[in-house]
């Protein structure tokens, strides 16, 4: 049984790898994706965190792009290119795990929500309405200032107010589900709800949870930038804050255009990236847009 379930596993892998290679934008997007995080990744390797230091700072004030200096240097006469790398770090960790906590919780919710009926999703789905119809960025700059700057607070803004879309999803999900004949049938059969979720729920969520994922990534960076240049920050380098201290230090009265443009273009690229793999798994994993395309 285990290798007739490996090799449906291999099967299933092919087929959609198949699919989703047809779609370049996503191919392109996702060889991006794979650069930047392996540069994240690899970065403690070649540099540390004395390369955000202004003490022992290498170069000039706002030094233009040079062979020392690839991207130029900013206020302190740091290197742009070694900030933006090490900021990397923080972006994408900053991305990841809010989107992971917003994904757990709308999906907590969600299930909860579409299995149970009754009152259970009438409270659920008001909470989630009440979220919903909140500013958002605004709602995470107010959590962010009241429990403070760190990563863990950053994260946790982020992911509060950023999982009730996700929920609703998985909740319409959940009831198309749960309408098909097998779950009568397992039911009928003494299946419990843990056993109802776990596998047969779970199971039919999880194409949709890997798309909206990936944009939930997309989405988190942006605003732990937004956040930064609001000022609230993790108090690490990222390139929210690289951006903040470029308005702050008067980058463009100065003509210092690289110490705007690389951070930003960091940002776009990335989530760029993201947004490039999440509509092609939702175009490869949605049967409704596979049967469009």
């Amino acid at each position: 049984m285990t290798s007739v379930a490996m090799a449906r596993r291999r099967l299933a892998l092919s087929r959609f790898w198949a699919d989703y290679r047809h779609h370049r934008a996503g191919v392109a997007g996702l060889v991006v994706l794979l650069a930047a995080v392996l540069l994240a990744l690899v970065a403690p390797l070649f540099i540390d965190e004395s390369v955000t230091n202004v003490v022992d700072a290498p170069g000039e004030d706002f030094d233009g792009p040079s062979l020392a200096f690839p991207f130029g240097t900013d206020e302190s006469g740091r290197s742009v290119l070694l900030m933006v790398w090490w900021g990397s770090r923080t972006s994408l960790l900053i991305g990841f795990l809010a989107a992971v906590l917003s994904i757990v919780i709308g999906l907590v919710v969600g299930i909860a929500a579409g299995h149970f009926r009754g009152w259970t999703n009438g409270i659920l789905m008001r909470i989630t309405d009440w979220f919903l119809v909140l500013p958002s960025l605004v709602t995470a700059l107010v959590l962010a200032a009241i429990l403070g700057g760190s990563t863990f607070t950053v994260i946790m803004a982020i992911a509060v107010t950023s999982w009730p879309s996700t929920a609703r999803l998985i909740r319409a999900q959940t009831l198309a589900v749960e309408a098909r004949p097998y779950i009568e049938r397992s039911k009928a059969l003494g299946a419990g709800h843990w056993h109802i979720t776990t596998r047969h729920v779970l199971p039919n969520v999880a194409p949709l949870l890997l798309a909206s994922t990936t944009l939930e990534v997309a989405s988190a960076i942006v605003t732990e930038s937004t956040l930064a240049f609001l000022g609230v920050t993790s108090n690490k380098t990222s390139w929210g804050t690289m951006l903040r201290a470029s308005y702050d230090f008067g980058a463009a009265t100065n003509g210092a255009w690289w110490y705007i443009l690389i951070p930003g273009l960091a940002i776009l690229v990335v989530v760029m990236a993201f947004t490039l793999v999440g509509r092609a798994l939702e175009a490869v994993l949605n049967p409704r847009l596979r049967r469009a395309a």
